[in-house]
């Protein structure tokens, strides 16, 4: 009966064993399984973290040349807007003179009227003196 029962205790240990190798065969393949998952993610990992870098590189290349460009557009504007200023002054400086020589002209038409019909009196009255003068020697 001992004999039996220690056969039988014998087999099941073995059999137990067995079991525990299989498991200690499959927990050591899933840990191997989770450590190449682990370094799979942390390459994984390393590659976003590359890129992440290289996006914000970009980003801030894009973004540096962005506010030199806004830079160069703003002087650039600044500078049309000077040159503008300065052209109103001109055109105003420009427009009173115009309204100053218009002015004159208007003027010199008028005195050119006044003396064209004075000479047109003079002239009459010169004929009429002559015509007078005529008649009386």
């Amino acid at each position: 009966l001992i004999s039996s029962a220690t056969k039988s205790l014998r087999m099941e240990t073995e059999i137990l064993e067995k079991k525990l190798q299989d498991a200690q065969v499959k927990l050591a393949e899933k840990d191997g399984d989770k450590e190449k998952e682990i370094q799979s993610l942390k390459r994984l990992i390393s590659e976003l973290e590359f890129q992440l870098t290289m996006e914000k590189s970009n980003h801030e290349s894009f973004l540096d040349k962005l506010r030199k460009e806004i830079k160069h557009k703003s002087d650039e504007l600044e500078k049309l807007t000077q040159e503008r200023t300065q052209l109103i002054h001109s055109l105003s400086q420009v427009q009173e003179e115009n309204s100053l020589l218009q002015d004159t002209v208007r003027r010199e038409c008028e005195e050119r009227f006044e003396l064209t019909a004075a000479l047109g009196r003079a002239r009459e009255q010169v004929l009429e003196l002559r015509r007078l003068s005529g008649t009386f020697p």
